[in-house]
């Protein structure tokens, strides 16, 4: 074997274990806390505040959503939200929507409408709709 083919695979075999490593994403290092125990999140964590979904401690809140819930026996008539299809009652059973006023319908299995509402959604509220 000649020089060149010898220097030129031992290249390709370096490219080959290096490339792979160097597209590799970075670590990043999330973790605990350097400092004085007193000021660590061991101190002033989410126990001292409350809970996380308050909102302290870094914690988020969920959507702002509302729910709807129909109070019938026929489980397989179909629910309209604003004109389009959502499912049947059985499926649903109670389901969330954005605050806001909302058109709903139940139709029944041939089409016909059975109940007709506008209903205002509130945030955080259920509204139980009895047809």
């Amino acid at each position: 074997m000649s020089r060149l083919l010898k220097i030129s695979l031992v290249a390709i075999l370096g490219l080959v274990t290096f490339v792979p490593l160097a597209s590799a994403r970075p670590r990043v290092f999330v973790g605990g806390y350097f400092g004085p125990g007193y000021y660590g999140p061991a101190y002033y964590g989410p126990a001292w505040y409350g809970p996380l979904w308050v909102g302290s401690y870094g914690g988020q809140r969920g959507p702002a959503v509302g729910s709807v819930k129909f109070e019938t026996k026929m489980k397989d008539a179909s629910v309209y939200v604003d004109g389009g299809y959502a499912g049947t009652v059985g499926e649903l059973k109670t389901f969330h929507l954005r605050p806001g006023s909302h058109d709903l319908e139940l139709r029944d299995r041939d089409g016909n409408s059975i109940f007709q509402d506008r209903v205002n959604v509130v945030e955080g509220k259920t509204i139980k709709l009895i047809p």
